[in-house]
Parts: C-alpha cells; structure tokens; sequence
C-alpha cells in the first residue's frame, strides 16, 4: 500500500488547522497569514517560476530532437504530417497551440495492458484526458472568477466568465424584503470532482500507485483543500464579502489592513493558497511554463532539409576528399579508381 499520500493529507489538514486557530480571536496572528504569508508567497512564486524559466532558456539545446509521431517532409512519395512532425514555424505553432489547448498528445496516449495474463492490448486513456482537461479549465475558470477581489472596477471577462460559470441563480427583491441564493459555480464544483479523480486514479491504479509520490499527492491535496474551503465559505458558512475585498484590495494595491468581520476560515483558506503559491516553482505544476520550453515540442522536425551542427564542437582540422584526391590522384588513377578529376584536368 503506498502510504505516501497519507502523508500529504495530514500535511495540509495541519496546515488548515494552523492558519484557522492561528487567526482567532487572541492568537494575534491574522497579520501573519493575512498580510505577512501573502506578500512571501507571491515573492517565492516569482522568484522561483523566473529562475526556473530562465535556467531552462539557457539550455543548450544543440540538435533537433522533436518528439514524432508522424512522417517527415521526404519525397514526393510519402505525405508529410504536417502537425505531428512540423518543418515549419507555423507548423510548430499549430502544433504547440493544440497541445496546451486541447492536451493532444494525452489523448492519443495509450495504456498497455495484458488481457487474460498472455495477449497484448492498448486501450485510450480517453478518460484521463477528460479529466485533466476538466481540471485545468475549472482551475483557470477559478482563477479568473476570483480577480473580482483583486480589481475595481472588475474587467468585463470576469463578469462574462461568471454568467457562464453560473446557474440556478434565484434572487428575490422586495422593498420589505430582499435574499436569494447565490448562483452555483459549476467551475468549483468540477475542480473539486476532477481533482479527486486524479487522486483515486494514483491510488486505484497499481502501476501509477506504485511511482507515486508524496510530492504527486501534496499538490492534489492542497487543491482539493483550497476548493473545499471556498465551496464551504460560499455556500454555507457566513463570510463577510466586503471586508475580504477590502484585505484583498489593500494587498493588491500595497496599503496592506486587517479589517474586521473576516472570519478564520478564509485566512485558512488564503493560506492554503498561499501554500500552493510557494510550492508552485519548486514543483511538477511548474509544467505550466516549461510547456512553452519543452524542445521535443517547439522544435521543427527539419533534420532532412538543414544540417544541423553542434555548437560545442571544438574547431577540428580536417582533410578533405578534394584535398586527398590531389595528394594521390595519379595513384588512385593507377589503381583503377575514379576520381573526380582526371589529371589532365587538374593541369
């Protein structure tokens, strides 16, 4: 049994729990994880997600080693795939665009697996591909619905991006009275489900459990907390929406308070956001820039077209074959073999 997510969870159930006592009434810590762990989390996040894409730009990368699954530009014979293996800019452009877009390669990915313990089967990791693109654009659809704390006045995307998020929305007006429920995010909901699903598929699987580690768990986990934390807030706990707006906005715009009426289940969740922020560079999440860096990805497939020479190469004296004919061409025109020129020729 692999025991390393246990690990993982107790970590951020311990984190939770920190960050909620920390900020109750007496525990004088709500500047720590209100104004103090923020600003750090986001100086990590930018630090470390530079470093790490500037130390990738400056690897060599001295010939073209594209990841293929399709034929090369050759003769007229043989139909090049354009997309698969691209000779050109633009090709590669497509290509790059597909696979951050639409996750291209995972769903041409394939799982092998023996039926009946003797024959040889693949099958589509058609549902891994589902859920790893629910999660990615439920994750990006909550990251854009939550700038509404951080601008003012809030960008028309955020608003639109909401409309469609959102349903069963009831709100009932009167002069005498007014309440209603909030609308349901369905983003939230299937970052939730779709976390989980990657979670249970590390754990159900025995090949994928067996590599798993705890840092493959942590991250899972934190999303998952963070994610639960906001539904709770959203919809049952009673949060005070102007007073978080007003802690967001004075970080965003460096005139950091702690107002009052802002209760210790959002520090938590704020610092487990926080959490994830840090962690991020230092992290396999950090695929999200290396993506763009990735030479098997944006690297034309023109090896037969453009010799490509490595640049560490040290300066070599060589001799050339014009250069040995001219040494013992009237040898080689003894011997019987060809030659370019004939000695005539060279006179």
């Amino acid at each position: 049994m692999n025991k390393n997510y246990m690990v993982s969870l107790i970590t951020v159930i311990v984190l939770f729990l920190i960050a909620y006592v920390g900020t109750q009434q007496g525990a004088g810590l709500r500047l720590v994880f209100g104004i103090i762990v923020p600003y750090l989390a986001v100086i990590l996040f930018i630090a470390g997600f530079a470093r790490r894409v500037m130390g990738w730009s400056r690897s060599a990368v001295p010939f073209r080693i594209t990841t293929t699954c399709g034929q090369q530009p050759s003769t007229p014979g043989f139909k090049q795939a354009r997309i698969d293996n691209p000779s050109s800019t633009l090709g590669v452009v497509v290509r790059m665009f597909l696979e951050i877009v639409c996750f291209r390669s995972l769903f041409r990915n394939t799982r092998m697996k023996l039926a009946g313990g003797t024959k040889l089967t693949y099958q589509l990791e058609f549902f891994l591909w589902i859920g790893a693109l629910a999660f990615h654009y439920a994750f990006l659809a909550v990251v854009v619905r939550h700038l509404r704390f951080f601008t003012e006045p809030v960008p028309f995307f955020v608003t639109l991006v909401e409309q469609v998020d959102s349903f069963m929305r009831i709100e009932v007006l009167y002069d005498v009275f007014q309440g209603g429920l909030p609308g349901v995010f369905m983003s939230g909901l299937v970052l939730l489900a779709a976390a989980f699903y990657l979670f249970l598929r590390r754990v159900m699987i025995p090949q994928v459990r067996y590599i798993s580690l705890a840092n493959d768990f942590f991250p899972l986990f934190l999303i998952m907390g963070i994610a639960l934390s906001g539904i709770f807030m959203r919809y049952f706990a009673k949060v005070d929406i102007v007073a978080i707006k007003e802690l967001t906005m004075g970080l965003v715009t460096l005139r950091p308070t702690i107002p009052e009426g802002v209760s210790g289940l959002f520090f938590a969740h704020m610092f487990l956001v926080s959490v994830l922020l840090a962690y991020f560079p230092f992290s396999k999440l950090m695929h999200m820039g290396g993506v763009f860096l990735s030479p098997t990805r944006n690297m034309t497939g023109n090896t037969r077209q453009v010799r490509h020479v490595n640049p560490w190469n040290h300066p070599v004296k060589v001799h050339t074959y014009d250069e040995y004919e001219d040494d013992f061409r009237e040898k080689m025109v003894e011997a019987g073999l060809p030659v370019v020129k004939m000695p005539e020729e060279q006179a």
